[in-house]
């Protein structure tokens, strides 16, 4: 897959997860099932752990839950994030997390990694705030950030204390899992179905329905419980240990899992792992996986969190079931990019209470690996690499013609090649081809380019078809298109003007939004981020990028390789994306890409490490560098202004010697970090 690609199919995916977020978080309605969207998220951390470069604003790696939409309840910042958890679907992932732990925290082979393993369980999040043991507020994780005010339904769950026994600190945050049991599930449904009311999908459904009433009675009438497997804010932490603040917790009357234990090494947590899938079917309550955490808090402090969850925890999900259907069609899709698509239309089927009626078959040498024609009967399953996708063809001797991959566009009915080296086909029609036009536009205008509401796929279709939009610059010169606008069924006075408003607000965009948002290939939004806190404007970039001395300066930047700089060489020397560029900049002024920097001793510097690190890892290291204000490179240059050596050090030791830029060992950058506090 090439960079264009996996640009391509994160912004879908961040589309399409950010809509079931909406829907399991927000609406308590969710069309798909926990495996499906697992592995529309698994797809996407795959991606982006291939692609770093292209990890987006919006990206679901980044975002937990969804913002609160409108509610008669209130809400309610939380002090500490509500995170949420990665996810392994094999032992191999839950070995390489260990493994991943030891690495990051730079321990030998041999050393214990002591973890803690317990049934993760299908339920609404839920933080329960006590001061002097009392409970003062209880609320949901809605974003992570800011959840809603559910404090006096949470009074009617027999489960949760309004007064903790022992002696707790003066502050703590018990963080937990709101659910409804198998059996009390059951009778509620049969319950609502005599009366005529709606009947629930599913506990969790039932359980988050039930929590987020604005009226508590409601709350107070169904069978409501908890189960506690963390804490947020806290005065005080009074142990070294999850497990053993977990005890704390249970003791002060407050339920945790049974079936949570300490395991020592790889091989004890798949082996709970195992017996917990056991046991699964005769547990009480729904669960979902299990979820291992470190169990030494200060290991804990030293991994920290990614974007979304902590380094130190991750959730190993049950495996999805799978389904027999038949494959009616092979529709082909054409991308931003050019890239054609293939998708299968499927006989409806419903795997694990979903129904299931497309499936992704990835390009050309899938489809010849499976040997899938029209009429086929195919296994498929909703987990692994793209959800839903075919695992195997059922009647691949059947005597029906092989498929035959198209070689021109379905939409400009241009060639279609892949090129040498790739086994992607692309229509070779560029601009011309109207899908690769309206998909660029839509691509300019999504949430992690420059996000003008309003402006949807619909509206972009609608305003291509009529020749209004050709390029970027044309959606500014929409205001000039008002009356024909409303002349337009559904537009009325007030949508054409908020519609015109929300683009008015973008003639000054992000800089690095912007060059996203171009849609140049392996500038994904990291990457244009990464370029513009190097050169500041989008000038000077374009300079850079068509001046062949200044290459080396291009691919010095952390993460920016050759591949970029070719790219943008490349953009830039094709006449027609210098018009488009030109046109764009008579519209948009985006100011200067400044990034604020704390106050520490390396802000604003360019550091290297090199050798081996003794204390703490390549990664963590980084980490430390970019917390404080600085930036990791990973080249040697002109730029750079200060180099942390180890033992081993070589050519970037030599370099930085030739070039008299300060070097300092391990100790003296720990007496930065210490001094940075």
């Amino acid at each position: 897959m090439t960079e264009a690609d996996a640009a391509n199919e994160l912004m879908r995916l961040a589309r399409e997860i950010a809509r079931h977020n909406r829907l399991y978080h927000a609406q308590d309605e969710p069309e798909v099932s926990d495996a499906e969207y697992d592995a529309l998220v698994r797809r996407n951390a795959e991606l982006e752990a291939a692609f770093p470069q292209l990890v987006r604003d919006d990206s679901p790696s980044k975002l937990v839950g969804h913002e609160v939409a409108a509610s008669p309840l209130s809400k309610v910042t939380h002090a500490v994030r509500m995170m949420s958890l990665d996810n392994a679907f094999a032992d191999e992932e839950v070995e390489e997390f260990v493994a991943r732990v030891r690495r990051y925290l730079n321990l030998p082979d041999d050393a214990e990694v002591a973890m803690t393993a317990e049934d993760k369980i299908d339920g609404l999040s839920c933080s329960l705030r006590y001061e002097h043991g009392r409970l003062v507020r209880a609320a949901t994780r809605g974003d992570g950030q800011v959840g809603e005010d559910v404090t006096a339904n949470v009074a009617h769950i027999a489960d949760i204390p309004q007064m903790l026994r022992g002696n707790a600190p003066e502050l703590f945050e018990i963080r937990g899992e709101v659910y409804m049991a198998k059996q009390d599930f059951a009778a509620l449904n049969a319950a609502q179905s005599e009366r005529g009311d709606k009947v629930f999908a599913n506990p969790r459904n039932a359980a988050a329905g039930s929590l987020r009433q604005k009226d508590a009675s409601v709350t107070a009438s169904r069978p409501l419980r908890f189960l506690a497997h963390g804490w947020g804010a806290t005065s005080a932490v009074p142990a070294e240990t999850q497990f053993t603040m977990m005890q704390h917790i249970a003791a002060w009357d407050v339920p945790v899992s049974r079936h949570l234990v300490r395991c020592t090494d790889a091989a004890q947590m798949l082996q709970h792992y195992r017996s917990i899938e056991q046991a699964r079917a005769d547990l009480p309550y729904d669960i979902d996986g299990v979820v291992y955490k470190v169990d030494w808090l200060d290991l804990q402090e030293r991994l920290g969190f990614v974007a979304k969850a902590p380094r130190w925890a991750i959730a190993r999900k049950f495996p999805a079931e799978q389904a027999q259907t038949t494959l009616e069609a092979i529709d082909i899709q054409v991308g931003r990019t050019g890239k054609l698509t293939p998708v299968g239309r499927l006989t409806p089927v419903t795997v694990g209470g979903v129904v299931v009626s497309n499936v992704t078959l990835h390009n050309r040498d899938e489809i010849a690996r499976l040997g899938v024609r029209p009429g086929d009967r195919v296994t498929i399953q909703r987990a692994g690499d793209v959800i839903p996708q075919v695992v195997e063809n059922l009647t691949r001797e059947a005597p029906r013609v092989a498929y035959h991959f198209p070689d021109q566009c379905p939409e400009c009915h241009s060639e279609a090649v892949a090129e040498e080296g790739e086994v992607d086909v692309r229509c070779t029609g560029g601009l011309i081809c109207p899908a690769q036009r309206t998909e660029r536009l839509k691509h300019f205008v999504s949430r992690a380019a420059l996000d003008i509401e309003g402006l949807g796929e619909k509206t972009i279709d609608e305003f291509f078809a009529l020749g209004w939009l050709e390029s970027p610059a044309d959606i500014f010169r929409l205001k000039t298109r008002r009356a024909e606008i409303l002349g337009r069924e559904g537009w009325k006075d007030k949508s054409v003007d908020n519609l015109l408003a929300a683009i008015e607000t973008k003639r000054m965009p992000d800089a690095a939004r912007l060059l996203f948002g171009l849609g140049i290939r392996h500038v994904g939004a990291v990457t244009a981020r990464d370029l513009l806190k190097r050169f500041v404007t989008l000038p000077a970039l374009r300079t850079a990028a068509t001046d062949p001395a200044a290459q080396e300066e291009l691919t010095a930047i952390d993460g920016i390789g050759p591949a970029v700089a070719e790219a943008l060489h490349d953009f830039f020397h094709e006449p027609h994306n210098v018009a488009v560029w030109d046109d764009l900049l008579n519209e948009v002024s985006p100011p200067d890409y400044i990034v604020e920097t704390r106050a520490s001793a390396v802000a604003g510097k360019t550091v290297v490490f090199t050798g081996k690190l003794e204390t703490m890892s390549r990664d963590e290291a980084k980490s430390q560098a970019e917390r404080l204000g600085a930036k990791a490179a990973g080249s040697v240059s002109a730029k750079t202004d200060l180099v942390v050596a180890g033992p081993g050090a070589g050519s970037k030791l030599k370099q930085a010697a030739a070039l008299e830029i300060e070097v300092i060992d391990e100790a003296a950058w720990a007496e930065i970090v210490k001094a940075a506090g």
